[in-house]
Parts: C-alpha cells; sequence; structure tokens
C-alpha cells in the first residue's frame, strides 16, 4: 500500500499542479489504510466463515453422528467427546444407592456401560480418520482429585491426546466449585503431567479472571469459550488470557433446522462445533501440550479513600478548649465567645 502510494504521489509530483496533489493524494491514501479492515481483528467475527481455521466437533453420549458423512468435511480436524460425568458410579446396587432403587441403579449401570463403548468406539474412528482426539469431564459436585481419577481410568487419554475441565456454571448445588477446580486440574498435571484444557462460558471465565490470585490454575488454563454470538469483539484480553484455544459458536442453542451459524453433514443441528484460532496444522502442534499460560501481572489495588468530611469542619482553639467551627458554602459561623477569646490571647502577646 506505502509503495503504491509513493510511486502515484511521484507522479503527480512532476505534473504541473506539483505537490499540493501529491500531498492531497498521500493523506488519501494513509487515510483507506486506517479505514481499511486490519487482519489481526478478522479472528473476533465469524472466523468459521474463513477457509483456514480448523473446526472440532464435541459431542456427548445422545448425539447422533454419522461419521461417513461428517468427514466429508475437510475443515473438521478434531472431535472431544464426553468422557466421565461427577463421581463414579458404585459397584454395587444393593441397600441404599443415593436414594436411587435397584432397578434404576442397574439402568445407570447398563447406561454406563453403552456410553463407555460408545466412547472407545468414536475413538477408534476418529482416529483412524486421521483427527485429533479429545475427551472431557462434566464437572460436578463433589470429591475433585476421586473426580480425576474417575476421568483418567474412564478416558485413558495418550500422550497426544486433549484433556478437558468442564465447569459449566458457577453453581456449586450443581457444578464443581472453582477452589475444586484447582484441585482437580493440579491432580491432572500431578498424574500425567500435563494440565487439561477449560471449557466454560463467558461469565464464569470473566469471574475468573477477575479473580485470577484466587484460581492461578484455572486463570492460566488455555481456554475452550462457550459463547453463541457472531462476535466476541472486546471480550479478550481477559485476565491471562489475551484469546480462545476453542470458541463453541454453534449448539442447539443457536442452530435449528432453519438457521445454523455452520452445518455439519451427517449430525442433528444439536451438534456442537467449534472453532480454532489457527489452521489445521497449527492445531495438530498445539493440541495436547498440556501447558499453562503465562501469568500476567496483578493489577494494582486502589488506594484506600479517606471519606471527606460534610461540611467540612474547622477545629479552633480557644482557652476553654477546642471548638468546631462549620464552614459553609455561604458563610463561615465562628462562636462569638470564642474568637474574643483567640483575640485575647494575642493582644496580650
Amino acid at each position: 500500500m506505502r509503495n503504491i502510494a509513493r510511486t502515484i504521489a511521484g507522479a503527480f509530483h512532476h505534473t504541473p499542479l506539483g505537490r499540493g496533489r501529491a500531498v492531497a493524494l498521500g493523506l488519501l491514501m494513509a487515510l483507506s489504510a486506517m479505514l481499511a479492515p486490519q487482519r489481526g481483528l478478522a479472528v473476533d467475527l465469524e472466523p468459521w466463515k474463513k477457509p483456514e481455521p480448523a473446526l472440532v466437533i464435541d459431542a456427548y453420549e445422545l448425539n447422533v453422528v454419522d461419521w461417513q458423512e461428517m468427514l466429508k468435511d475437510k475443515r473438521i480436524a478434531g472431535f472431544v467427546s464426553k468422557a466421565s460425568d461427577g463421581l463414579p458410579e458404585s459397584f454395587s446396587c444393593t441397600g441404599e444407592h443415593k436414594g436411587d432403587t435397584f432397578a434404576h441403579c442397574k439402568t445407570m449401570w447398563r447406561k454406563y456401560a453403552v456410553s463407555r463403548e460408545l466412547y472407545q468406539t468414536r475413538r477408534l474412528v476418529a482416529r483412524a480418520s486421521g483427527l485429533l482426539w479429545g475427551a472431557y469431564h462434566l464437572a460436578r459436585p463433589g470429591n475433585p482429585i476421586e473426580q480425576a481419577n474417575h476421568f483418567l481410568d474412564y478416558a485413558e487419554p495418550a500422550a497426544d491426546e486433549l484433556m478437558v475441565l468442564d465447569i459449566e456454571g458457577i453453581d456449586p448445588d450443581n457444578f464443581m466449585s472453582l477452589e475444586d477446580g484447582e484441585i482437580f486440574a493440579q491432580h491432572i498435571k500431578t498424574r500425567t503431567g500435563r494440565y487439561p484444557m477449560l471449557y466454560t462460558n463467558h461469565s464464569t471465565a470473566r469471574h475468573i479472571a477477575d479473580h485470577r490470585a484466587l484460581y492461578p490454575i484455572l486463570s492460566r488454563l488455555p481456554l475452550w469459550y462457550a459463547r453463541y454470538k457472531p462476535g466476541i469483539r472486546n471480550v479478550f484480553p481477559m485476565g491471562n488470557w489475551d484469546s480462545y484455544a476453542l470458541w463453541q459458536f454453534s449448539s442447539g442453542a443457536n442452530c435449528n433446522k432453519r438457521r445454523c451459524p455452520y452445518r455439519i453433514s451427517g449430525t442433528l443441528p444439536d451438534i456442537d462445533v467449534n472453532v480454532a484460532p489457527m489452521d489445521a496444522a497449527r492445531l495438530k502442534a498445539e493440541w495436547a501440550k498440556g501447558d499453562l499460560l503465562p501469568a500476567k501481572p496483578l493489577p494494582p489495588e486502589p488506594a484506600p479513600t479517606i471519606p471527606a468530611l460534610d461540611p467540612p469542619v474547622l477545629m479552633l482553639v480557644s482557652a476553654s478548649g477546642t471548638r468546631p467551627a462549620c464552614i459553609g458554602a455561604q458563610a463561615i459561623g465562628v462562636d462569638v465567645m470564642t474568637t474574643s477569646s483567640i483575640g485575647a490571647r494575642i493582644a496580650s502577646r
């Protein structure tokens, strides 16, 4: 752009109008360059409409996937499957089982067995098809170390497979607390040598970022960001996060038979679709590193404020002691006896 401007400006410089046109043209070209869209900002608005960014599918056990149809979309580079959910199920259905009946306990075990087999089948198909593989744990209330062990036993993650901690919100009655999330992530690191990625929504991510001194691990995990809007402008940087590692932009929340941000062949509208801020080759290199992000300096604490007196009070000293003289907006009201005693003392010196 600059070279073109110089060439044209040089041509105008030798015309009868001389420097005036050259200056005007140079200013016009500079203004055009300022107003032109910048490549660095394109990622924050519907990046899935560009051919370069890689796509990642994530699914739970009830999502329908026709693998032959889905794999026709060559932009899909990875597949993340739900693995474990909360604490492990009891191996015994006798006696009390968290308030469940014997029949319900057996049903849950059948569901668990089927979901585990489905997980392993999807894993074999995805990896045989050349896709990156990952697994997530839906974090619930309860012992975080038991949940971390349950996830590792269920998913059996290989060294090149992504691990994800899924915290759906700040509600300790339904989801793992952020404090327990710290313990979960650290235990995964202890057992595998790698940290998991953090999946969560905007409000939870913002809370973690704003209180990152309390969550030194969660606030530095790569962020899988759930946001069902066309853009994320003015969202990042957010604490230690300069951007997202994955952005879940389409799901049953904003995709239906009539309208959808991005349709995946061989799936129903409830499938979750994610975009990466990089192409497939770069995503493969970054996929399972499991490193913490660099910690940014914490913002300085605000200086303590001293409340002002309203109205301001002027303390005067008299022979009888200290007395206030109130300073108002219109005038200063001072006790006559106090001022008289002050005057008498000054005159006697």
